[in-house]
């Protein structure tokens, strides 16, 4: 790992055609231009999960709290296992050393913030969730800086980013709270 600033990402957003259509959502400054200064980890919830390439939608439904993540049209609920998957993935992603991560905006399983959840029952969906990898991801490591390529298309935002990455990958502190690290 060396003095490689490490930082996670959605996979899409580096042009890997992972999204359920068989698209990518490439974001070039991401890739060029913060690139240029960290070490990608590029992560796909769905695909590392086990779902194929294109698939069926998934979305958020169900307690605001604590949605589900299912299927769109045939309502399978993948929720539990991709809970599952996620500690697992969580614990290889604490060996890398990351110093932060930028996840894929509006996602069931990698939005940060203002995802939709529909209601169980029909009617009109709130737009106040966060994707099952992202919620799980920002419970574990707290006290990484975390952002989206949304915010991070805001030339002030971005650098504060960046700072915050660059001061985190030069303190030796631990990047989890002190009772939630996990013996090797």
């Amino acid at each position: 790992m060396g003095n490689a600033i490490r930082v996670g990402i959605s996979s899409c957003l580096l042009g890997n055609s992972v999204r359920y259509d068989g698209g990518h959502k490439l974001d070039r400054c991401l890739r060029d231009t913060l690139g240029a200064l960290v070490v990608w980890v590029p992560v796909c919830p769905e695909v590392e999960y086990g779902l194929p390439i294109p698939r069926e939608a998934l979305r958020l439904v169900g307690d605001l709290a604590d949605p589900r993540l299912a299927t769109d049209i045939s309502g399978v609920d993948h929720t539990a296992g991709m809970k599952v998957w996620a500690t697992v993935r969580l614990d290889a992603l604490e060996r890398e050393g990351l110093c932060g991560f930028v996840f894929k905006s509006r996602s069931p399983s990698c939005g940060l913030r203002q995802i939709k959840v529909y209601p169980r029952e029909g009617g009109v969906p709130s737009a106040a969730g966060g994707g099952i990898f992202a919620r799980a991801f920002m419970e574990r490591f707290p006290l990484l800086p975390v952002a989206d390529e949304d915010r991070l298309s805001n030339p002030a935002l971005c650098a504060s980013f960046i700072e915050r990455l660059l001061t985190l990958a030069h303190d030796p502190k631990p990047r989890v709270e002190p009772g939630r690290i996990r013996p090797s």
